[in-house]
């Protein structure tokens, strides 16, 4: 059957990094930061996480410094858009150029080798029923989300300063604040999401193995509207393209083809859901009267 457990769990562990990366470009949004530097800061994670496993022997020493390592590269972001007021987006498609080069250039540099490290000795994240404990932080970290967004004052603050940061600002909360540590939190959930991708998925390091995972991130964020739970159905559905487009593999179809499944789905997903939102703006009393 083409439909089986095995291509749920396969899904799964596809869906993680997405789902991480994803997480934290909701907060951003819900902050009033877009962030499309998604791509960049997992490039970051992944590279950070291989580089400190092998020299350290420790794939946890991994995952901490693959999350700080991309927090500290997104206060490029922070910086330029909230304290400079430059264009978000244009620092985020510049930070997801740079990370290329510039993991590209450390892989020379660091390992003297070119296009994929891998190395026998470099220690991966353990399994705990098929998943890394990676994994069941990005279901745990939805959960979170879900209730400080809707219920703590923390995340009704972070809301109220994305969505009338000067109404915020006379009830006596910084927006700057507030956007500098969704900006942060967000290098950090990618910085785990990379180190997922490297030490969990696979164990080794390939120049852009993020492949446009952190875009399709982006995507999952604007499909689940910023909301916890519908980035992770919008994850979910773009870890079961990924995990069909390998069974697909399996069944004879080419590579290529398979490859460009996930980003086939994105596209289609992107493109409804522009399709139903003109919809109902041309069907709501203000759009009919505009």
């Amino acid at each position: 059957m083409f439909f089986d457990s095995d291509l749920l769990m396969s899904a799964l562990r596809a869906l993680t990094p997405i789902l991480l990366a994803a997480l934290g470009g909701a907060l951003c949004e819900r902050a009033g930061v877009f962030n499309i530097g998604l791509e960049g800061m997992m490039l970051m994670g992944c590279f950070t996480s291989v580089a400190t496993s092998w020299f350290t022997g420790s794939a946890w020493l991994g995952v901490l410094a693959a999350a700080l390592a991309a927090a500290a590269y997104s206060l490029i972001l922070a910086v330029g858009a909230i304290t400079l007021r430059g264009d978000a987006v244009v620092l985020g498609i510049a930070m997801n150029l740079l990370a290329v080069g510039l993991t590209s250039f450390l892989l020379r540099t660091v390992f003297g080798v070119q296009g994929t490290f891998d190395d026998p000795s470099l220690a991966g994240l353990p399994l705990v029923g098929g998943f890394t404990p990676l994994a069941y932080l990005a279901f745990v970290a939805v959960a979170v989300a879900a209730v400080m967004l809707s219920r703590h004052v923390w995340g009704l603050r972070l809301r109220g300063v994305g969505e009338a940061p000067d109404a915020a600002a006379t009830l006596g909360v910084s927006p700057a604040k507030y956007k500098y540590a969704a900006v942060l939190i967000s290098g950090g959930l990618c910085g785990l999401a990379g180190a997922q991708l490297a030490l969990g998925n696979v164990t080794l390091y390939s120049e852009n193995m993020t492949a446009g995972r952190g875009w399709i991130a982006v995507v999952a964020v604007m499909l689940g509207r910023a909301a916890p739970v519908g980035v992770l159905l919008a994850a979910l559905l773009f870890g079961l393209a990924e995990a069909a487009g390998f069974r697909l593999q399996g069944v004879g179809l080419p590579q290529q083809a398979t490859d460009a499944a996930p980003y086939v789905v994105t596209l289609v997903a992107l493109f409804l859901s522009t399709a139903r939102r003109r919809r109902r703006t041309a069907n709501s009393p203000s759009g009919a009267a505009t």
